[in-house]
């Protein structure tokens, strides 16, 4: 994967990623986002895939379905984010949208992918940071927004 500054304004950074074929999208994604020391961020790409493994979330589970993809597929659609973990790590959390060969849709979260013949991906990182905190509902980590920053829209009462 290359990649590039592209533009900065007021503490925020626009890159971009061009990402080779066989590279994996997110063994990248993770090391690109520690290595600029990301902590909020947002980013949309597209490509192909030679082979990818999309997940589907069991709420009851709490746990993801893994969706093996086994063909050459393009990303119709990829976007994602980057806020620091509960233990302050980078979570890169990404879905896409695959197209088959015939036009079938497949939609998901991204647990891995292998490009062919190229991913261009867009990220804009803020200059505030997004943290996760662990969701005893779900088990997920999700984004939280802390009280005093939050503007909450009428009819969405606090939880």
């Amino acid at each position: 994967m290359q990649s590039k500054l592209i533009a900065t304004n007021g503490g925020q950074r626009t890159f971009a990623l061009v990402f080779d074929t066989g590279d994996e999208v997110m063994r990248d994604l993770n090391q690109f986002a520690e290595r600029e020391h990301l902590s909020a961020a947002q980013f949309s790409a597209i490509g192909a895939f030679s082979n990818a493994v999309l997940g589907y979330f069991d709420v009851d589970k709490k746990d993801y379905v893994r969706i093996p993809v086994g063909e050459q597929v393009e990303v119709a659609s990829l976007n994602g984010d980057v806020a620091l973990a509960p233990d302050g790590s980078r979570a890169v959390h990404v879905h896409c949208v695959l197209g088959r060969r015939n036009g079938a849709a497949l939609a998901g979260h991204l647990i891995e992918a292998h490009v062919r013949p190229t991913l261009e991906v867009i990220l804009t990182e803020s200059p505030a940071y997004l943290h996760k905190v662990p969701d005893a509902a779900t088990g997920l980590a999700l984004i939280r927004l802390e009280e005093e920053e939050a503007v909450r829209l009428p009819g969405n009462p606090p939880e």
